[in-house]
């Protein structure tokens, strides 16, 4: 594939970038993706300061381009009346399990992008910062462009692409309903305005400027040729890399997303307040997977942290989330290295060499 601007301003071989993964990869998957031609992610928003600073640490000593990425969701006001509700339709399960509910402490556990991150990682210069939930306050943003960083951010309609255009995203990842993990939702709430990646893409590319990064779905080299062949820039590629060796991916999980049960994943907002993609528990098929009932964004994680936690001691998994997009025929235990290289056939059959 020869040069495009994409890749040529990420300064990777090809513009394939990794979907950072929270909880389910560190800097060792983003190194290995970036070392074979890729731009690895790491995420941040579970990742306390000091663990924040070695990170960071360990991608800039590598001399490779990187991206770090964060949730940059305003933080909720706790409502304790909500969060009594939220529990309330959990206590047959803690029931179940014997936990005292009001024993298992309440909290956010995920952090939004903030001035002190941006002081963090001012001392390492990220090249590439991605956002999730729109993007942050204009002095934060521009705190993060000083140092001269590319700055993507999530799309999942194009009202959301323009708005991100207009507000200062370098380029846009178009996310369609396929994907795992959160939606990057955040001009509204009603999921029925989100479209499938290859519905979303073409409108996307058609409505804006910059470069636009097609997620969801991509698995393989057919489906980067294929975003390819529709306008894309590049591609973000997650699910297929949940198996890799560097993945901190759970026996469990892996196995699910070799099985049968992969091939049902739904949207639910029972594990963080927000929607989220996931194969099918128990939890999610007996309350439905999107409710009413839990917490505002992000403070729903406590409770159903306590349960999954406690249910897993016992080896149940009735409470354990398997993020998975709608495609995950690409897993495989690999190097993510190889992963990578497969995946890249999609720009250059050649390139396998």
């Amino acid at each position: 594939m020869t040069a495009s601007p994409l890749n040529t301003r990420l300064s990777t071989r090809w513009p394939l970038l990794q979907a950072p993964m929270a909880g389910a990869q560190d800097s060792a998957m983003a190194l290995a993706v970036s070392g074979a031609g890729g731009l690895g992610a790491l995420p941040c928003a579970m990742l306390a300061p000091d663990a924040l600073r070695a990170e960071l640490a360990t991608l800039a000593a590598s001399g490779l381009p990187y991206n770090v990425n964060w949730f940059c969701h305003t933080p909720p006001v706790p409502d304790a009346a909500r969060e009594a509700a939220w529990r309330a339709a959990l206590q047959p399960y803690f029931e179940e399990l014997g936990l005292d509910a009001s024993a298992i402490p309440t909290g956010p556990g995920r952090a939004p992008f903030s001035a002190e991150a941006a002081e963090l990682m001012a001392e390492f210069r990220p090249p590439v910062v991605s956002f999730h939930f729109g993007l942050p306050a204009p002095g934060l943003l521009a705190r993060v462009k000083s140092w001269g960083a590319f700055v993507l951010s999530s799309a999942t309609t194009v009202r959301e692409a323009l708005w991100l255009q207009e507000h200062g995203a370098d380029a846009i990842i178009a996310q369609g309903l396929e994907a795992g993990g959160h939606r990057g939702h955040f001009l509204s709430d009603d999921l029925s305005e989100q479209m499938g990646s290859f519905a979303l893409l073409p409108q996307v590319v058609a409505a804006v400027r910059v470069p636009v990064i097609a997620a969801g779905g991509i698995a393989d080299a057919a489906g980067v040729r294929a975003a390819l062949a529709l306008g894309a820039a590049g591609v973000q590629v997650g699910t297929a890399y949940l198996c890799a060796d560097e993945a901190l991916t759970t026996p469990a999980h892996r196995a699910a997303l070799r099985s049968e049960a992969a091939r049902h994943t739904v949207l639910t907002n029972l594990v963080t307040g927000r929607p989220a993609r996931g194969i099918v528990n128990r939890v999610m098929r007996e309350l439905g997977p999107i409710s009413a009932a839990p917490s505002e964004f992000p403070l729903a994680t406590a409770a159903m942290a306590g349960l999954r936690a406690a249910a897993e001691k016992r080896g149940i998994q009735d409470f354990t989330h398997w993020w998975s997009g709608q495609n995950a025929s690409g897993c495989q235990s690999a190097p993510a290295a190889d992963i990578t290289r497969a995946l890249a056939r999609g720009f250059d059959p050649d390139n396998d060499r």
